[in-house]
């Protein structure tokens, strides 16, 4: 029987030399890969209220969306700057290569609301902390981040962890 790790493909020194870019595209491509991410990320938080499931920009839409129906809720996106069209929120965050805002509409969530935060891969950590901060300008309560990987030498989850976030990971791969 396939795992998760199965379906996920690595492409050799992309985005540039010396990364192991960890590919989903092939997992989302596959009905039973796709619905089995979809079934693992949402199984932790079965039961629990959760009023709207929050994804990162892009390919936490495709998860949150999914995820979102299947727990007959609301999704709301996070992007990249200058993406949505009404007055948003802003925060600023570090990449690897420098910096980057992600912007969330003001009124995506009501104070108090349960979210679930969800993306395809946590590696630093900064683009969930930088989603986290958002919700919690506007009065979100985080039940949980879930991603399908973790890269756990680049320290994401112990970032999380730190700011008091219950962080779900389908798999890991070592290394970048």
């Amino acid at each position: 029987m396939k795992t998760i790790k199965d379906y996920i493909r690595t492409i050799v020194d992309f985005p540039h030399e010396g990364i192991l870019f960890r590919d989903v595209t092939t997992l989302f491509s596959d009905p039973r890969g796709f619905r089995m991410a979809v079934d693992q990320m949402l199984h932790p938080y079965a039961g629990e209220q959760i009023d709207r499931v929050v994804g990162l920009e892009a390919r936490g839409f495709i998860l949150g969306g999914a995820i979102a129906h299947q727990l007959g809720t609301g999704f709301v996106p996070i992007r990249k700057k200058g993406k949505l069209p009404s007055a948003t929120i802003s925060q600023q965050y570090k990449l690897e290569y420098g910096e980057a805002i992600l912007e969330l509409h003001d009124d995506a969530i009501e104070a108090g609301e349960r979210v679930l935060l969800v993306d395809d891969l946590l590696a630093t950590g900064g683009t969930a902390e930088a989603g986290i901060k958002l919700l919690e300008k506007l009065g979100g309560r985080i039940v949980g981040c879930a991603f399908i990987i973790d890269l756990p030498d680049l320290g994401g989850r112990k970032k999380l962890e730190t700011m008091d976030m219950s962080v779900h990971t389908l798999c890991e791969f070592e290394g970048l």
